[in-house]
């Protein structure tokens, strides 16, 4: 059983600056990428970020140069750091992760969601 656990939403002022956190718990073996997704309402669910295992990123064109995604492998857990933030960034944040778990399973895992609030 492996479970994601993400921290780090709440509101913010235009302009400003968030850090979400996404940490890998279970029987882990390893994480190939883990990402961050976000979904507004009435909108679909959209690629953020991602990164590999060995540090190999990619951005959304929308995101790009503002957010930065990284990882700590030996915590199984990725950040994405969120700078400039602007409205339309608002959305729930989801994490995921490609995981190899210890009886030699592979799933596609995501977090519960952190709601994201730009707004003045």
């Amino acid at each position: 059983q492996v479970q994601l656990v993400e921290s780090g939403g709440g509101l913010v002022q235009p302009g400003g600056s968030l850090r979400l956190s996404c940490a890998a718990s279970g029987s882990i073996f390893s994480i190939y990428t883990m990402g961050w997704y976000r979904q507004a309402p009435g909108k679909q669910r959209e690629l953020v970020a991602a990164i590999t295992r060995f540090g190999t990123t990619n951005y959304s064109p929308s995101v790009k140069g503002r957010f930065t995604i990284s990882r700590d492998n030996s915590k199984n857990t990725v950040y994405l750091q969120m700078n400039s933030l602007k409205p339309e960034d608002t959305a729930d944040y989801y994490c995921n992760a490609d995981i190899i778990q210890k009886s030699g399973g592979r799933d596609d895992n995501w977090g519960q969601g952190t709601q994201v609030t730009v707004s003045s």
